[in-house]
């Protein structure tokens, strides 16, 4: 299969700069972890923790938690990576639970961690952009053992001493590769100025670009390298297919044709309420406050159809998900992953269906060479696949 013309993603660029990266001073810096626990039982964890991580669903460990869980635990800095929805965050959430000393008083992550620490008696607050900072100040000073934080309103309570220093035990950079894209490489330096020398830290991420190895460096001791290489970051249990739709205008109404098909399918209910679709948005500019009363409306079912953009596409953790419709495609291969990722979280079976133009054509390509794999155009069945 030959590259369209003008195709953007260069295999060998990528794996050259990551080899490297991992090549003679890399072994110095970097150290593996061979040790996999094949149970949560098996870990050495509290009892209130086991109950957490049981009671939220998870029966057996994922790749990334047999193997990642206990070196988190046992203090030591880790980079950990691993495909969208294999439980990462529930990795290092159990991590950092694990640790906390219960007696004294620090969104997706939020809700795992309150869920996973409900028999610890965890203290959670979330410290976002878009809400009072008077009021992250009060409940900060009142005292929490976990907080949850984008990178803007984190820098801010350490500046204004709201968040202690020394009393920060670990810190974790979660979707560290989305986190650089998106410009926040000077505020994590920022962050890390103001944080003790001896703090742990874990970074975690779906894709590793070598440039999220590189600031590791800065500021990680000796840390334990958890990597999937490119070429087995699988999306296994996800069917994927394209269909060809000559122009961006005739998009909308391949969308309407396509979900009538689905609906049609479903119960007669569900008929009913597709004659008036209900359809959810959530997108960049949004507060957090409406963004989690959507995503409710989402979870709930009350709500059958949610659009979103890449950014906000990494935080939805709704198990449910089985189709995930690409209107447009990612502009980096990379997002490919955590765009379809949601659907088929954790072993369960979902579909991707990809719209593609004529102007698409190169980045449909370079995705298949990324992830090594073959989307099919989608066949006229399409409702059986779900």
């Amino acid at each position: 299969m030959a590259a369209p013309e003008g195709s953007q993603f260069d295999t060998r660029q990528y794996d050259s700069k990551m080899s490297d990266l991992l090549s003679s001073d890399g072994q110095d810096f970097f150290t593996s972890y061979d040790e996999v626990y094949e149970t949560f039982d098996g870990m050495g964890l509290q009892e209130n923790l086991l109950r957490g991580i049981y009671a939220y669903g998870f029966e057996k460990p994922s790749a990334i938690q047999q193997r990642g869980i206990v070196p988190f635990c046992k203090g030591l800095d880790v980079i950990q990576q691993a495909q969208s929805g294999t439980g990462k965050t529930a990795t290092f959430c159990s991590g950092i639970l694990q640790q906390l000393d219960y007696n004294i008083l620090g969104q997706q992550i939020d809700k795992v961690m309150r869920a996973l620490g409900d028999y610890l008696g965890v203290k959670v607050h979330a410290c976002v952009g878009g809400t009072s900072v008077r009021e992250d100040q009060r409940i900060l000073s009142a005292g929490v053992h976990v907080v949850v934080g984008t990178p803007g309103r984190v820098f801010d309570m350490l500046r204004r001493q709201s968040l202690r220093p020394d009393y920060i035990k670990m810190f974790v950079l979660d979707e560290v590769d989305e986190m650089l894209s998106r410009g926040f490489k000077d505020q994590i330096y920022d962050i890390f100025q103001l944080l003790p020398s001896k703090v742990q830290v874990g970074v975690f991420s779906a894709t590793m670009p070598p440039e999220a190895l590189e600031i590791t460096r800065k500021f990680m001791n000796k840390p334990v390298r958890i990597l999937v290489k490119r070429d087995e970051l699988t999306l296994e249990g996800i069917k994927q297919f394209y269909v060809n739709v000559d122009k961006e205008e005739w998009k909308l109404e391949t969308l309407c044709d396509l979900y009538e098909t689905l609906a049609i399918t479903q119960s007669l209910t569900d008929k009913m309420l597709s004659r008036n679709h209900t359809v959810s948005a959530t997108h960049g500019d949004m507060d957090q406050n409406t963004r989690d009363i959507i995503m409710r409306e989402f979870r709930s079912g009350s709500s059958r159809v949610l659009i979103t953009t890449d950014l906000l596409a990494r935080g939805i953790d709704v198990q449910q998900v089985s189709l995930v419709i690409n209107y447009d495609l990612p502009t980096q291969p990379e997002n490919y992953l955590h765009r379809i990722g949601r659907s088929g979280r954790f072993g369960r079976k979902g579909v991707a269906i990809n719209f593609v133009t004529k102007d698409d054509e190169r980045m449909l390509f370079d995705i298949q060479k990324f992830y090594n794999v073959q989307v099919e155009e989608l066949p006229s069945n399409v409702a059986d696949l779900l």
